[in-house]
């Protein structure tokens, strides 16, 4: 029942800027770190950035500077911040959380669908 749904892709172009979300929903007991990962064509997926529960967040070295990860724990969602966006940034971004549905269960992991980000020069 546990689902991530992210939004906010679409189409920018070089130098401009978007902010995807995800929001996870369902039966959820804690969810610890939050992530985005990317996949661009011919390319294997990537992380992204995460952000632990307590804040604490890390970024690709591709990235760094130019985007930042945020979360609302009490809505259960994650944001990512892309500004400077270039042409290699061209991906589906997918969300990605560690979720415990019951107290007494190990954390597992959940993939949202994904959503397009395209950058055009």
């Amino acid at each position: 029942q546990v689902q991530l749904v992210e939004s906010g892709g679409g189409l920018v172009q070089a130098g401009g800027s978007l902010r995807v979300s995800c929001v996870a929903s369902g039966r959820i007991f804690s969810i610890n770190a939050m992530g985005w990962y990317r996949q661009a064509p011919g390319k294997t997926r990537e992380l992204v950035a995460v952000i632990t529960s307590g804040g604490s967040t890390n970024y690709a070295d591709s990235v760094k500077g130019r985007f930042t990860i945020s979360r609302d724990n009490a809505k259960n969602t994650a944001y990512l911040q892309m500004n400077s966006l270039k042409p290699e940034d061209t991906a589906v971004y997918y969300c990605n959380a560690e979720i415990r549905v019951l107290s007494f269960q190990k954390p597992n992991p959940y993939w949202g669908q994904g959503t397009q980000v395209t950058v055009s020069s």
